[in-house]
């Protein structure tokens, strides 16, 4: 008898990971901006995979609180964090970047994390 394996959202998500993980790869010109998403939080990283090491890190924890409608809805701050990211890289005089989307679909808070990357002046 044949037994059926379901697997489970994070096996699918690692494997998933895992497939993006094995084309991109950041270099200390161009850096890999890697995106975490949980329930409640957006984490983002530009990492150095030749060092080894994270070169800025930004997450919506560390946004100030906005008094609006917006500021409480998880795309808008994901936008905010993409934001937050891009101007800390400039300031570190990084200009271009690899977007690892980290094994989630490219829709969401995990674009909104692109296109505020992009706004603040990043290439992806």
């Amino acid at each position: 008898m044949k037994v059926i394996r379901f697997k489970t959202q994070k096996e699918k998500n690692t494997r998933r990971h895992l497939r993006v993980r094995a084309k991109v790869s950041g270099t200390a010109e161009k850096p890999r901006l890697s995106v975490f998403r949980s329930n409640k939080n957006v984490f983002v990283q530009l990492i150095d995979d030749a060092s080894g090491k994270t070169l800025v890190s930004a997450s919506n924890t560390e946004l100030k609180a906005k008094k609006s409608a917006d500021a409480f809805v998880k795309v808008f701050q994901a936008n905010e964090v993409g934001k937050l990211i891009a101007e800390k890289a400039v300031a570190k005089s990084i200009t271009k970047a690899v977007f690892d989307r980290g094994g989630y679909r490219f829709s969401g808070r995990v674009k909104a994390v692109a296109e505020g990357a992009r706004d603040g002046g990043l290439t992806i």
